[in-house]
């Protein structure tokens, strides 16, 4: 099964080293401890709306570019065989990538899997005048 808020966490994760900043820096300048910042980015604890917005401000991101990229994410996720539904084999791991988004799920038991997601950082868009 995939879990939204490590998705959530891995996007987060790879906008922050993405910028090479800190935890610390991204928790000051969102205002949330660094500590539930990292239970965030680790898929630990589920972040409210109002806090994935700050952390998203912090970021420099829009709320909806994380969530479309989440939703991307879980979109090709779901597509892979044995995500969604249980398998037979023990630590079966499939990898699929799409884009710049790369998923490898390992199925630690018939109804737990674990989902990482990475992603080719973005190159920021210059527009001649």
């Amino acid at each position: 099964m995939v879990l939204l808020r490590r998705v959530i966490g891995d996007a987060l994760r790879a906008r922050r080293q993405g910028q090479h900043r800190t935890l610390r820096e991204v928790s000051t300048a969102a205002n949330v401890s660094l500590g539930y910042l990292s239970e965030i980015e680790r898929g630990q604890k589920e972040a409210s709306s109002e806090l994935l917005a700050a952390i998203c401000d912090a970021l420099g991101a829009r709320l909806s570019e994380l969530l479309s990229e989440v939703s991307d994410t879980l979109s090709l996720a779901e597509d892979m065989d044995g995500v969604l539904l249980p398998v037979d084999d023990n630590n079966k791991k499939t990898v699929t990538s799409e884009g710049n988004v790369s998923v490898k799920v390992r199925q630690e038991s018939p109804l737990k899997a674990t989902l990482h997601a990475t992603r080719k950082p973005q190159r920021d868009v210059v527009y001649a005048a």
